[in-house]
């Protein structure tokens, strides 16, 4: 477990106040100015040897896309820095605490990683919903600027910098990067084809690196502590630390703060008080998000809680969204839950997914209610491989998965409602 010395977010649960002189006694915006005059490549670099991966979703090194941006910036080409602060993975509530309780941890982040990025502007879009969350990171940019840690000369470093929030207007999609960008310009949220990528043509047609709260918020402490610090927890690339969201059937839902690679029984039997009804009443688990296919319990028992363990199982870390479910739940109907959400939130630009989101939540639907016969069963597998790998971005996989993960651990409940509630319907 992790040591609380070790721990980033040291007012994760807002023990303290989110103020500057709170957060200054926390060690925020300590020698700031001294980080920057060590230079670009050596943040980069120093990035790069912490093997920090980015804490959204996808989990791309964080250090490898700083690299991306050009070295030089041309006049008419300014650099940009986008915050992707529109949470709203179910079962994901990490960057909302972030944004209530350490926001001078996420604004230190941003001076940083701009200037490593050759960025004098950052947006920081907000989920639209964090009305809360975005007044007190208003407050925290207000008292930035007014204490000269943003603005003309940021934190005597030498680096200009001025940061902006915009908030969405709740669509899922814009938490996909290219979707976001869109919607930052004015425009409907809809995804980009790639490449170009951001990091080339990207907001207004500039260099543009979009990272999420959690990846920016870490990066100071990686460079005041050294990047072998950082890489000292966890397996070889799946470094560090991590906030993990534990929600569902457990006595004691919460956030943590651990190190990666924890063993996900001891993440839930530790910190969330065990499952309800005891650790044998387990029957699945969402690992990363509702994205992420399932994992049944005998996976449970063993696996780690990190990039590559969760994918060599069929699975993937995602937000590190820990979605507990019992054997009070009937599975079927919770991915049927999810699935209609996916319907709900597609954009409609790609036909697979603006079609196929439909077919399997109501196909789900009709296996709940009786109306479908097992070969049925095999059409679903049929409908999440024609999405699957068919869209231009990533909300296709998104949406498939999770039926995968019931198809792949649960078909035995599928063909039970197949064959016990159609045969009494026809009957």
């Amino acid at each position: 477990m992790l040591k609380d010395k070790d721990r980033i977010f040291k007012n994760l649960y807002g023990d303290d106040s989110f103020a500057l002189s709170s957060a200054l006694k926390r060690g925020d915006w300590n020698a700031t100015d001294k980080i920057l005059a060590k230079g670009k490549e050596w943040i980069i670099s120093e990035i790069k040897n912490s093997e920090l991966r980015g804490r959204g979703g996808a989990g791309f090194p964080t250090g490898v896309k700083w690299s991306f941006a050009p070295k030089n910036v041309q006049p008419n080409k300014p650099h940009y820095l986008i915050i992707n602060a529109d949470e709203s993975e179910p079962g994901t509530c990490k960057d909302r605490e972030i944004l209530r309780n350490e926001p001078h941890k996420l604004l230190e982040g941003c001076l940083i990683s701009s200037f490593a990025v050759g960025a004098k502007k950052c947006y920081i879009y907000i989920r639209g919903e964090y009305v809360r969350e975005g007044e007190i990171l208003q407050k925290a940019i207000d008292e930035a600027y007014e204490n000269g840690l943003l603005g003309e000369n940021a934190a005597k470093s030498g680096w200009s910098l001025d940061v902006y929030i915009h908030y969405g207007a709740g669509a899922y999609i814009c938490g996909e990067e290219t979707a976001l960008l869109e919607s930052l310009e004015g425009k409907r949220g809809l995804p980009r084809l790639k490449p170009p990528f951001p990091a080339l043509i990207g907001l207004y047609g500039c260099p543009t690196i979009v990272n999420n709260v959690e990846t920016v918020a870490v990066v100071p402490e990686i460079l005041k502590r050294g990047a072998k610090w950082f890489s000292s927890f966890g397996r070889p690339k799946n470094r560090g630390t991590k906030i993990f969201c534990i929600s569902g059937n457990v006595n004691n839902p919460c956030n943590v703060e651990e190190t990666m690679s924890i063993p996900l029984k001891e993440l839930v039997e530790e910190h969330a008080g065990g499952v309800v009804g005891g650790w044998e009443n387990l029957q699945a688990v969402i690992p990363g998000g509702s994205s992420m296919p399932l994992l049944p319990k005998q996976i449970c028992d063993k696996v780690l809680m990190d990039f590559d363990s969760l994918i060599e199982v069929e699975s993937g870390l995602g937000t590190a969204g820990v979605v507990v479910i019992n054997k009070d739940q009937d599975i079927v109907k919770c991915i049927s839950r999810i699935a209609r959400f996916y319907k709900h939130e597609s954009c409609g630009q790609c036909t697979p997914c603006r079609e196929g989101c439909g077919w399997m939540w109501r196909m789900l639907e009709r296996i709940n209610r009786g109306e479908s016969n097992i070969e049925e069963i095999d059409m679903l597998m049929d409908v999440t491989k024609q999405i699957e790998g068919h869209t231009i971005c990533a909300f296709g996989e998104g949406s498939a998965w999770p039926v995968q993960g019931l198809l792949r651990h649960f078909k035995a409940e599928l063909i039970d409602k197949c064959e016990n509630l159609g045969n009494r319907k026809i009957a």
